[in-house]
């Protein structure tokens, strides 16, 4: 199957800072693609250079086989979505959605059934004879959908689409942008700065640091196995321990380790020297005594604060050599008296529930 985009060596340059450097990678039809990120890391620019709404870059964008070198934005088989829905507020939602097909002369014949088919296609066809001022800030998210859909594009470009709404419409969205994306099988790229958002809509991951591409995976293997500190920390929580490569285990490394002192963690890869160890907070168990496994990594601590988020709390465990590690305990169990300031308990997890990480 061949890419419908493809980005070729493509890097953007302002004065003084290398915005895009040097990025390729492919995207498939019909996948729900993420480009994620820090705030200044490349993503909206790498967005905007495929809208060909920033130009002047240098390396390749191919949509569709065709290169998009000099092709203007409203000429490209693209269209976005803007994180503000920039919808007309004097028009109603049906005139909003049809505003595109007016501009670009579409007969006035096609222009209802496609509005029509747009609007059904959002859930929003009772709604069409609505002004924006009389919608709730997803209905708008979805009139700005239909507005970009109604074009027909090759391929959906979503910037921050959902940063305006409140966490609660911004889950219930996510979700149905996701059931959109499958449902009408097009190719949707999003940017987004929210990792709890790209994990739960695309089907893969670029991870962007300082104009580069980090890692591009599944949400999965993203959040499992990182390639480097960056990804691991930026992905999620978890506990990232300075160690140092001792040596060769049977399976893996024998590593000195910040706090914990010498442990034997898997490995099917090559280290040495300085690494990070890494382990995800729910992969922890909090424990009041020491741990009669004799394989699990275990280390003694106090805890210094208890997070509580209604299911479960996070708690902050200060560890010998001022090493500090959280763990997620389910506040579904009993833990009456344990997770107390000041407590004195065990922390205990398998090893090979450790990454080891080298960049």
């Amino acid at each position: 199957m061949k890419p419908i985009v493809s980005i070729q060596n493509v890097t953007k340059r302002y004065p003084g800072v290398i915005a895009v450097d040097n990025v390729s990678f492919d995207i498939m039809p019909n996948e729900f693609f993420a480009l994620l990120g820090p705030s200044g890391c490349g993503k909206t620019t790498l967005l905007r250079m495929i809208a060909g709404l920033e130009t002047g870059g240098e390396g390749g964008i191919l949509i569709d086989g065709q290169n998009m070198a000099g092709v203007a934005a409203n000429k490209r088989p693209v269209n976005m979505v803007f994180q503000s829905y920039a919808v007309f507020p004097h028009m109603t939602v049906r005139d909003n959605v049809a505003y595109g097909l007016k501009v670009t002369g579409t007969p006035a014949s096609e222009i209802g059934p496609r509005v029509e088919e747009a609007l059904q296609m959002v859930q929003m066809g009772p709604m069409a004879d609505r002004k924006p001022d009389q919608l709730s800030g997803g209905q708008r998210q979805r009139v700005a959908l239909a507005r970009a859909l109604v074009k027909r594009p090759k391929v959906l470009l979503l910037d921050e689409p959902l940063s305006a709404l409140d966490a609660k419409l911004r889950e219930h969205m996510q979700l149905e942008l996701a059931r959109l994306q499958q449902a009408i099988g097009i190719t949707f790229i999003i940017v987004t700065h929210d990792q709890d958002e790209a994990l739960s809509m695309a089907d893969r991951i670029a991870v962007m640091e300082k104009g580069q591409v980090k890692q591009i995976a599944g949400p999965e293997e993203l959040y499992e196995k990182p390639k480097s500190r960056f990804v691991a920390d930026f992905i999620g929580k978890i506990n990232l321990i300075d160690a140092e490569v001792s040596g060769a285990a049977k399976s893996g490394l024998n590593c000195s380790a910040k706090g914990l002192g010498n442990v034997t963690v898997p490995h099917d890869g090559k280290a040495s020297g300085k690494v990070s160890l890494a382990v995800r907070p729910e992969k922890l168990d909090l424990l009041a005594k020491a741990p009669t496994s004799k394989t699990n990594i275990s280390v003694r601590g106090e805890i210094r604060d208890v997070a509580y988020y209604g299911d479960v709390s996070n708690v902050f465990v200060s560890c010998p050599d001022g090493l500090e590690l959280q763990v997620n305990v389910q506040n579904d169990r009993a833990v009456d008296g344990l997770l107390e300031k000041g407590k004195s308990v065990w922390l205990s997890w398998h090893p090979e529930d450790t990454l080891v990480l080298t960049q």
